[in-house]
């Protein structure tokens, strides 16, 4: 069984993605073998400049093709190794030649597993502002709960002008945990979704704020390996 990743969405997830895998994978086979990998990895500012120009269609047409590469290459199944991207996660799966495996669903998944049902949401403005985390949650009654208009461009302007590429500062960390605090306290959410793979990597081991925080990258991974080993 050989997994596909669209990856470079951006470089330094992608990179944790590979690591968490063979990770999670050694764990649950102890025979000392590693995963079938296969990573295209692609270029997040052509990406993120389509997102930014509303040319939704032009990125689907161009991640689809990427997940064609994938198929191509022989994978048995794929994944957009980030969560902007799943804006038009539907649009391609429904054209891709391989199953695909959603962030947002397994995401999902796992609140209803940890019973939380208030949630708050960081990851680009794309992401926050998106329908796609909504539509899913919503099914499954569970609130999401945004930073405000203020909150959002600080944390949207810190993802893209730093963690993407791969700049992690301690007063950026501080700033995130403050609006998160503030989220606790004033909208009294019970777990944080960092929507964006580079926040776990700027937010690692946070463990004394009292609420949950979901790690997209964890939590896809552990739905890629579940496959893996099936």
């Amino acid at each position: 069984m050989t997994v596909g990743i669209v990856g470079g969405i951006g470089p330094e997830s992608t990179i944790d993605y590979y690591r968490q895998i063979i990770a999670a994978y050694r764990k649950q086979k102890a025979d000392g073998s590693y995963p079938s990998i296969v990573i295209n990895s692609i270029d997040a500012q052509k990406m993120l400049g389509m997102i930014a120009a509303n040319e939704l269609a032009g990125l689907a047409e161009s991640l689809v093709g990427e997940v064609q590469k994938l198929a191509k290459a022989g994978v048995d199944f794929g994944v957009l190794a980030a969560n902007t991207p799943h804006m038009v996660f539907e649009e391609i799966r429904e054209r891709s030649p391989i199953p695909l495996i959603s962030i947002v669903e397994a995401t999902c998944a796992e609140a209803n597993a940890q019973g939380l049902k208030r949630l708050g949401l960081f990851g680009t403005r794309f992401t926050m502002q998106g329908r796609f985390y909504p539509d899913v949650f919503s099914k499954e009654g569970i609130a999401l709960v945004l930073p405000s208009e203020e909150e959002q461009t600080c944390i949207h302007e810190k993802y893209l002008g730093e963690l993407v590429n791969g700049v992690f500062l301690p007063e950026t960390r501080a700033r995130l945990l403050v609006i998160a605090d503030r989220l606790r306290d004033h909208e009294a959410i019970q777990g944080l979704i960092l929507g964006g793979t580079e926040l776990p990597l700027i937010l690692k081991d946070v463990k004394d704020r009292g609420i949950s925080f979901l790690d997209t990258t964890q939590i896809h991974v552990a739905a890629i390996v579940d496959r893996l080993v099936a």
